[in-house]
């Protein structure tokens, strides 16, 4: 039963599930008849809208037209209005309102850019032939402007303001030659040098500056580069000579220098030293910067104006130097020399660095190349110093055997020499850099002392009494040991120099006794007859006792009046020998005295040989050495 019943709802349900879609599709095709009926319309009306919308469209594009042109219009009434204003700054000229007429200028070269890209206008071509017209008249009372500003401001540096902007050290009221006197060694004052401040002088004043700058840009960009190097070559460079001028310098030859006396040479090589590091420091280094804050991004043209603008005044500078190093050699040269290539080392690093572009490579490398030149000319002078030395044929006698002149000149020489201590190390290994600059120092002073010795040798053998051969060696090689032992000297030839030395003066000293005083010892030297005991006198004859007496009398009356005459400079020395001498002469006469002495005492006048007590002798010693003249009254 029941099955027949769910089958029966289930027909129903499926009837009226049919019915529903039939229904649904009878309303989806009603529905699409009327789509398409308002897809027609629309499209009919679309096509009645068309001429109206076609002609909304060329109205639009009419009125934007219109303003394009308009303001096409107006940029061009501009560029005239402004091309006017900027004629009217030009013919007026730079000298009232620089600053305008400089933007008057690059308003010109933007209206000549405008019309140049605009050459569709009718008017263009005519506005461009003004416009170059006007800028060619424009750049060229830049020029004038350029030159007058630069002239104007462009004068020589009185030596007054340069010596200001020196370290107090070198201005020319402390000290001759600018330096502070003889309180400071040389060495000391070179170091005391390395750290001095030195402040260039404002050469243009700096609110100047940027206007020149500005001109020379616009010159630049207007392709005058030729016309603004001549212009400011020409300016400055001979503002720089007359400067230079100012100060004292001159250009000399060779010949100029080998016919002035040394005084004057000496002093004119003290103010190029001088000069040369006024003019590196002060003036050259002024002439780079303002040439590098006027010609700024221009750098081909900054480092060629820079090179022409010194280049004459460097050339009159170092031709001072060259002809010094061309000049003949002679001792006395050379420590101007040292202080010559003192100077160029010590200017090197500004030298490098204010002349190290292509366009000043020839004024590099002649300062170079005269720093090279006067080492060589020094080094030289050396070797021409240790022959003159060695084959000094000088006539001058020292007839008291004191220190001789050509000694302390070349031992006054050599202490000298080592007040350029640290000069020299330079020099030397400029030529040779396989020794130790110490060692070739050393060298270097080891042969001129040898020199002076061989030298000295040779002027000892004019004595005819060798006593006095053998003091004036004893005095001049106790000179040079007692000189170098108070100098740097010793650092360099060492002690076992000074004791060979040193050894040597007591060898003199020892030969000056024997050869002195032997004969005269002799006198008071008696052998006993054989069988005497020796200690008797009674074998001597009183005539024997008397010739003795008189024989040492007027020895040592000879030898006190002549060795009076004689110098032992150094007082040290001079009391050493005369106290070796009494050593052995005193003792000698006193036994003399008291084993002869009675033998004559008892006779008649006794004082006619016996003359002189020990006390006597001690005193006269006394005089010995002290370079008394004939005419002096015994002491």
């Amino acid at each position: 039963m029941g099955v027949p019943q769910a089958m029966g709802a289930l027909r129903e349900r499926a009837a009226f599930v049919r019915e529903s879609l039939q229904k649904s599709q009878t309303i989806t095709d009603n529905m699409v008849s009327i789509l398409g009926s308002f897809d027609y319309r629309l499209s009919a009306l679309e096509t009645a809208m068309r001429p109206t919308q076609i002609r909304t469209h060329s109205i639009r594009k009419a009125h934007e037209n219109i303003d394009k042109t308009l303001k096409s219009a107006e940029v061009i009434l501009a560029q005239f209005d402004l091309t006017r204003k900027a004629e009217a700054k030009i013919l007026k000229g730079p000298h009232e309102d620089l600053e305008s007429y400089l933007e008057a200028i690059d308003q010109l070269r933007a209206n000549i850019k405008f019309f140049s890209s605009n050459k569709s206008l009718k008017s263009s071509d005519g506005v461009l032939t003004q416009c170059n017209n006007l800028l060619a008249k424009a750049i060229s009372k830049l020029e004038d402007e350029f030159r007058q500003l630069l002239k104007n401001y462009s004068k020589p540096v009185e030596p007054d303001r340069l010596f200001d902007c020196l370290p107090n050290s070198l201005r020319p009221s402390s000290g001759p030659s600018g330096q502070e006197g003889d309180s400071k060694s040389h060495a000391e004052h070179q170091k005391s040098l390395q750290a001095a401040i030195y402040t260039p002088p404002t050469l243009i004043p700096p609110r100047v500056l940027p206007l020149l700058h500005d001109l020379a840009q616009q010159m630049v960009l207007a392709g005058h580069q030729q016309q603004l190097f001549r212009i400011y070559r020409d300016t400055r460079a001979s503002v720089l000579e007359q400067s230079i001028r100012k100060l004292g310098v001159e250009r000399l030859s060779k010949d100029d220098v080998q016919k002035m006396p040394w005084e004057v040479l000496e002093a004119k090589i003290g103010s190029w030293i001088h000069l040369m590091r006024i003019s590196v420091k002060l003036l050259f280094a002024g002439e780079r910067k303002i040439c590098d804050q006027i010609l700024d991004g221009v750098h081909s043209l900054r480092d060629q104006c820079f090179a022409e603008v010194t280049a004459n005044s460097v050339s009159m500078l170092l031709s001072f130097g060259e002809a010094i190093a061309k000049s003949k050699r002679s001792p006395e040269k050379l420590f101007v020399l040292l202080d010559m290539y003192e100077i160029m080392r010590e200017l090197q690093s500004e030298i490098q660095f204010l002349f190290g572009s292509k366009a000043c490579m020839e004024m590099r490398e002649s300062a170079f190349s005269l720093t090279k030149r006067l080492a060589q000319t020094a080094q030289e002078t050396f070797g021409d110093f240790e022959e003159a030395v060695e084959k000094d044929a000088t006539k001058t006698t020292v007839f008291d055997g004191t220190v001789h002149p050509l000694t302390s000149y070349v031992i006054n020489y050599v202490k000298f020499l080592f007040d350029y201590r640290s000069t020299l190390k330079l020099l030397f290994e400029e030529f040779d850099t396989t020794h130790p600059p110490e060692s070739q120092l050393a060298a270097v002073t080891t042969r001129i002392v040898l020199a002076l010795q061989n030298n000295l040798d040779g002027k000892s053998k004019q004595y005819k009494d060798p006593a006095l051969t053998q003091l004036f060696l004893m005095n001049n090689i106790h000179y040079i040991v007692r000189s170098v032992r108070r100098s740097e000297a010793k650092d360099v030839l060492g002690d076992d120099w000074v004791q060979i030395q040193r050894r040597i003066v007591q060898q003199h000293a020892n030969q000056y006794k024997r050869v002195s005083w032997a004969k005269i010892l002799q006198c008071l030297t008696v052998q006993s007859a054989p069988g005497s005991g020796g200690g008797d006198s009674g074998s001597i004859s009183r005539g024997i006792v008397k010739d003795r007496f008189k024989t040492f009398n007027a020895q040592f009356e000879e030898i006190h009046q002549r060795q009076s005459q004689w110098t032992v400079p150094d007082s040290e020395l001079r009391e050493s020998l005369r106290l070796a001498v009494a050593e052995v002469l005193l003792p000698a006469y006193r036994s003399f005295i008291k084993r002869f002495g009675p033998m004559i005492e008892n006779g008649k006048n006794p004082t006619k040989y016996i003359r002189y007590r020990p006390e006597d002798l001690e005193r006269m010693l006394n005089e010995f050495f002290e370079g008394k003249t004939w005419n002096d009254p015994k002491r």
